[in-house]
């Protein structure tokens, strides 16, 4: 799955995997009142999200349909992002999510899991 995605597409997935297969009008009416989209702008971004292959059009009723998941596409992301910030070292990565503070104790306790569970 080799799909980039603009801020606007994504809002429009999210949209269809928080509340599964929509009609383009009722993805329009939760956009309008989330972050006051007309009807014209989400209509072109389904549409755009359509070309891409990452919403299937069924009608009757512009029913759309997310074909990638939530899931497909952070992995592609974080594939994207390691590799262009940081040179593809996931090890790099991890350093950086690390580095701050910014991590609660509970964070932290659940990656040491994570890590745990992956060996």
């Amino acid at each position: 799955m080799e799909i980039k995605f603009f801020d606007s597409e994504l809002k429009v997935m999210e949209i269809l995997w928080r509340e599964g297969d929509l009609t383009a009008g009722q993805i329009a009416k939760i956009l309008k009142e989330e972050t006051g989209w007309n009807r014209n702008t989400t209509y072109t971004v389904i549409k755009k999200c359509i070309d891409k292959g990452a919403v299937q059009r069924i009608e009757p009723k512009f029913l759309c349909k997310a074909v990638v998941s939530r899931e497909d596409v952070q992995a592609y992301e974080t594939e994207e992002l390691v590799g262009r910030m940081f040179n593809g070292s996931k090890k790099q990565f991890f350093a950086a999510l690390l580095s701050g503070n910014s991590l609660t104790p509970d964070e932290i306790q659940e990656l040491k899991d994570m890590i745990n569970n992956a060996e």
